[in-house]
């Protein structure tokens, strides 16, 4: 099962990396993409949140004397192409069963970005990078660098990060052997101040409007780019309060039932790993009160739902959560620091997938017959397995093109995906 699954996951793994290569080729030159505003937002205004990706963006294409899109687009494809490497890294010779198999082609993983093109190359990719090269650091030198450095920069490329550092923090513990909250400790938790501080500072300190004309009249003139969707809310939803409102008018039980379903049915395999897991050190520090792995992983998910309760991505949410509980679970069972319970091979769910045309039937369809949207009032989609790979067929060879709306006003942009 090992040496199969090794030969489809990279198979599934490189098509993937085609398929965003084909999309993030077509759509880099559309006028009001999402992902692009996004790596659009700089300094030239003063200091604003998310501002350093297109900071660089905007120095390696006057360096180079190159378009903006174009660096971005480098940037973009290379960013994605690191990111499926380092999930190869992580799962290369991992010993399967049927439920890791479900856990790593569930729908709200790997396939969700390529399935919701507006969600493809966004800034999250560089904190998924950044946490799986932390389960490679074996040493504590290294592991306070890191946290020391790069932590402070995931937090001005993509602020909400500090909603998952209780993921690190889980890793430290686990990884040190830390047994008991003592001087060891809390001298850990403080290489995580300086990232912690900039998220305050970052709250507290939206960018002013004078900066944000002048970062606006900035794209314009030397890039002929407008300011908008992503680029725009640093304005218009500067304010703490502003990020909770815009969600009000949004909340219904339609939508709170839908992601409670996307939530159960795409974490499932998952939920049934972690709940017949536990760590062969049962005395560390936190863990140690629980008799399985899913209470803890939980409990690390609660920071989360002030992201839920601040923005509208509500897919975005559910894939950047699950990233981060599976690449923890699968470095755990990969360096041997769990122990999978077998009773996991007893349950009547594993017992039906043992007859193969059943298996298959299943696996088609959770895997690649959904996947939930983009926004918090988005309905879910159905069959990414055919439609990512027509879509990209009629890109190739040219017969269609994405339906965005080109320049867009961002009023336009609420109606049509919010509204």
């Amino acid at each position: 099962m090992e040496n199969r699954f090794n030969k489809y996951f990279k198979f599934y793994l490189s098509s993937l990396f085609f398929f965003s290569y084909i999309y993030l080729s077509s759509k880099h030159d559309v006028g009001n993409d999402s992902t692009i505003s996004e790596w659009l937002i700089n300094y030239t205004g003063g200091f604003t949140k998310r501002g350093l990706i297109g900071q660089i963006s905007i120095f390696v294409a006057n360096y180079f004397e190159s378009n903006l899109r174009d660096v971005v687009l480098i940037f973009q494809v290379s960013l994605v192409g690191i990111y499926l490497f380092l999930i190869y890294k992580l799962t290369l010779n991992l010993k399967t069963n049927k439920i890791i198999i479900f856990s790593l082609y569930t729908p709200i993983f790997l396939l969700y970005p390529i399935a919701e093109i507006e969600v493809l190359a966004r800034k999250e990719v560089f904190i998924f990078c950044i946490f799986i090269f932390y389960m490679f650091l074996n040493t504590v030198i290294f592991q306070n660098f890191y946290k020391l450095f790069f932590l402070p920069i995931t937090v001005l490329i993509w602020e909400p990060v500090i909603f998952y550092f209780l993921f690190f923090l889980a890793t430290d513990i686990i990884k040190n052997n830390i047994e008991k909250v003592n001087k060891k400790f809390f001298l850990n938790l403080l290489y995580y101040a300086p990232a912690i501080l900039i998220a305050f500072y970052i709250a507290f300190n939206p960018i002013s409007t004078e900066g944000h004309d002048t970062m606006v009249d900035y794209l314009k003139k030397n890039f002929n780019e407008n300011c908008y969707i992503a680029c725009t809310f640093l304005k218009s939803k500067s304010s703490l309060y502003s990020q909770f409102e815009g969600n009000f008018k949004l909340y219904s039980f339609e939508v709170f039932f839908r992601y409670f379903l996307i939530i159960a049915i795409g974490f499932s395999p998952l939920v049934l790993l972690l709940k017949h897991s536990k760590l062969k050190n049962t005395k560390l520090f936190y863990f140690k009160y629980f008799n399985n792995l899913l209470p803890p992983i939980s409990l690390m998910c609660i920071p989360v739902i002030l992201l839920f309760a601040m923005g509208f991505d509500w897919g975005r949410w559910v894939n950047i959560s699950y990233v981060f509980v599976i690449v923890l679970y699968i470095y755990l069972f990969k360096q041997n620091l769990i122990i999978l319970n077998k009773t996991i091979y007893n349950l009547t769910i594993y017992k039906i997938l043992d007859k193969k045309i059943i298996y298959i039937f299943v696996f088609v369809v959770f895997c690649f017959g959904w996947n939930p949207k983009t926004v918090i009032t988005g309905d879910i989609a159905t069959n990414p397995l055919w439609k990512i790979p027509y879509n990209a067929s009629k890109i190739i060879f040219g017969f269609g093109s994405f339906r965005i709306l080109q320049d867009a006003p961002i009023s336009i942009w609420h109606k049509k995906y919010i509204e």
